[in-house]
C-alpha cells in the first residue's frame, strides 16, 4: 500500500467510492427521517441533538474513508475487502437509528461505528507496511483511533439519559477530531486536491437528494389524496427551485483549484465542510415537515419553527460556503449580498404566520438561494467572465475575474490549471495532510 501521487493525472472516484456513497445514502435518509419525525411529535430538541450525534458518526466516518483512500487506495483485494468491512458498519449503524432516536438506546449505532472505526485500523496499519516514511503517522492514527473506539464501547454502559449521552458524546467527539491533529505532527500524509473536491461534490450530492425525495413525497401526497391543493404543490415547487439553486451555487466555484493552490487549507477545508452538510440534512426534515404541515392542520409546531427549520438550514449552507471560499481567497468580499440573503432568512419564518402558510418560509428560502445565485452570475459577467469559466461567492482580492493567472504558482489569489500536474510521484510533498485521514 504506497502513497498516490499528489498530482496523478485523470484521477476520479473509484465504482468501489461510488459503491460507498450509495450506502451512506442509506443512513443518511433514515437519519433524516427519524429526525422529521420527531420535529413532527413536537421533540425539537431531542430529536436535534439525536441528529446531530448520528450527524458526526455519518460525516466523521465518510470524511475518514475520502482522504484516506486519497492517500493510499490500491483498490486491490484486500483494501476492497476492508471497505466492504465499513459498508457493513454503515448499514448497522443505520439499522439502530429508530431506537437511538425513540429511546436513546446507541447500542446498535454505536456498534456499527466500532465496526466502521476498527476496519480504518486495519486499512492504516497495512499503510504503515508500505509506506515507511510515515510509518509513526500511520502507527499514531492506528492507536489513536483504537483508544477512543473503546472509549465508544465503554459509553454504552452509561445510563440512557439525555444529559449523560451528551456530555460522553461530547468527549469522544472531540477525541476523534484530535486524533488526526496527534497524528500528523510527525510527518504528512498526502492527498489528491481534485480528488477530494470530486468526492465532497459527489457527498454533497446525496444530500441534495434529500431535497429531491422531499419533493417529490409531495407531489404524490397530492395524487394519493383528493387531489392537487395549493398548499403542496407550493411546497413542492419552491422545495425544487431551492435544490437547483443551492446545487448551482456549490459547483458554482472552482474548488479542487483553491486545493491546488493552497494544500493548507486541507483542516479547514475538511472540517469546515461540516457545516454545509449539516446545513442539507436539516434542510432535508424541515422540507419534508413542511410538506406535512401543509396538509396536516394537528403538528404540535407552530408555523414559524417550520420556517425556522427551513430558512436556519439555508442560511447555515450560504456562510458555511462562502466562509470556505473566502477563507481560501484571503479575500472577505461579497460579504453584502451574504448579509442581505441572511437578513431576508431571518426574517422569512414570520411569513408562515400569513395566509400562504407553509409556502411562505419554503418558498422566500428558494427566492434568497435564487437570487444569490443570480446576484454571483450578473458579477461574473459584468467582471467578464465567460459562460464556460468558474465563478464564485467571492470575488478574487485585487483583480478582476477574467484577469486570474492560469498558473498554480502566482500568488494566492489565481486560478490553478484545471490540467492536474503530472508530477512524478516521488516528488516532494507540498503541503499539509488531510484533515481526517483517520
Amino acid at each position: 500500500m504506497k502513497p498516490r501521487p499528489i498530482h496523478e493525472a485523470g484521477r476520479a472516484s473509484t465504482p468501489l467510492e461510488l459503491l460507498f456513497d450509495l450506502v451512506f445514502v442509506v443512513a443518511v435518509g433514515s437519519a433524516v427521517k427519524q429526525l422529521a419525525d420527531g420535529l413532527a411529535q413536537g421533540l425539537t430538541a431531542r430529536s436535534l441533538l439525536s441528529f446531530a450525534m448520528v450527524s458526526f458518526a455519518i460525516w466523521w466516518a465518510w470524511m475518514n474513508f475520502t482522504w484516506f483512500a486519497s492517500s493510499y487506495d490500491v483498490d486491490d483485494g484486500p483494501y476492497r475487502l476492508m471497505v466492504m468491512a465499513q459498508m457493513v458498519g454503515v448499514l448497522i449503524l443505520a439499522a439502530g437509528l429508530v431506537r437511538a432516536f425513540a429511546h436513546l438506546d446507541w447500542t446498535a449505532g454505536t456498534i456499527g461505528y466500532v465496526v466502521m472505526r476498527i476496519a480504518q485500523i486495519g486499512q492504516w496499519v497495512r499503510a504503515g507496511r508500505g509506506d515507511p516514511d510515515r510509518r509513526t503517522t500511520t502507527r499514531r492514527y492506528a492507536v489513536g483511533i483504537a483508544m477512543v473506539q473503546a472509549g465508544w464501547l465503554i459509553r454504552l454502559a452509561i445510563p440512557h439519559t439525555l444529559a449523560w449521552t451528551m456530555a460522553s458524546f461530547a468527549v469522544l467527539a472531540l477525541a476523534e477530531l484530535a486524533v488526526p491533529a496527534v497524528a500528523e505532527q510527525s510527518s504528512q500524509t498526502r492527498w489528491h486536491p481534485h480528488h477530494i473536491a470530486e468526492r465532497y461534490g459527489l457527498f454533497t450530492l446525496i444530500l441534495l437528494g434529500e431535497l429531491v425525495a422531499v419533493a417529490v413525497a409531495g407531489v404524490q401526497v397530492e395524487l394519493d389524496s383528493a387531489g392537487l391543493t395549493p398548499e403542496l404543490s407550493g411546497v413542492s415547487a419552491a422545495s425544487l427551485v431551492l435544490l437547483f439553486a443551492l446545487w448551482w451555487l456549490y459547483f458554482i466555484s472552482p474548488m479542487a483549484q483553491d486545493l491546488t493552490e493552497h494544500r493548507d487549507l486541507a483542516f479547514a477545508w475538511g472540517y469546515g465542510h461540516a457545516s454545509v452538510f449539516l446545513a442539507l440534512a436539516v434542510l432535508g426534515a424541515g422540507l419534508d415537515l413542511a410538506v406535512q404541515a401543509s396538509h396536516v392542520n394537528t403538528l404540535p409546531v407552530t408555523a414559524v419553527t417550520v420556517g425556522y427549520l427551513v430558512c436556519g438550514p439555508t442560511a447555515l449552507f450560504i456562510v458555511g460556503l462562502w466562509g470556505l471560499q473566502a477563507w481560501a481567497r484571503r479575500s472577505w468580499q461579497g460579504w453584502r449580498a451574504v448579509a442581505t440573503a441572511l437578513i431576508a432568512l431571518v426574517a422569512a419564518p414570520f411569513l408562515g404566520l400569513s395566509p400562504l402558510g407553509p409556502v411562505g418560509p419554503v418558498g422566500a428560502s428558494a427566492l434568497v438561494a435564487a437570487g444569490l445565485t443570480a446576484t454571483v452570475m450578473i458579477r461574473s459577467a459584468a467582471a467578464g467572465q465567460t459562460e464556460t469559466d468558474h465563478q464564485d461567492l467571492v470575488d478574487y482580492p485585487d483583480r478582476s475575474m477574467d484577469s486570474c493567472p492560469s498558473g498554480p504558482g502566482e500568488g494566492a489569489g489565481g486560478r490553478a490549471s484545471a490540467a492536474p500536474d503530472p508530477s512524478p510521484s516521488d516528488g516532494p510533498d507540498p503541503g499539509p495532510a488531510a484533515p481526517s485521514a483517520g
